[in-house]
């Protein structure tokens, strides 16, 4: 429980620092993250990273055939790892 309010906590402390564009690996490294909190602090900093990518393909109207190659490469940008 404690690692997930840790986790939470980064997490919303990610999402200031992707402003600064920042990836979830820079936050990480940043954060010293080890072990789970790395691992769950990675899985929700890109579903973070995903919901943020499908509304850039939708902000700029990304047509459905090339939307999936956006958001790909969006998040492989935006998680650094």
């Amino acid at each position: 429980m404690k690692t997930l309010l840790v986790a939470l906590v980064l997490v919303g402390l990610g999402i200031t620092a992707a402003a600064a564009d920042d990836t979830c690996g820079a936050q990480a490294v940043a954060n010293k993250l080890r072990g789970e909190e790395l691992k769950s602090f990675m899985a929700n900093c890109k579903a973070l990273v995903q919901m943020a990518c499908e509304g850039r393909a939708i902000d700029q109207k990304v047509p459905d055939g090339a939307k999936s190659a956006f958001i790909k490469q969006c998040i492989k940008t935006e998680v650094g790892r």
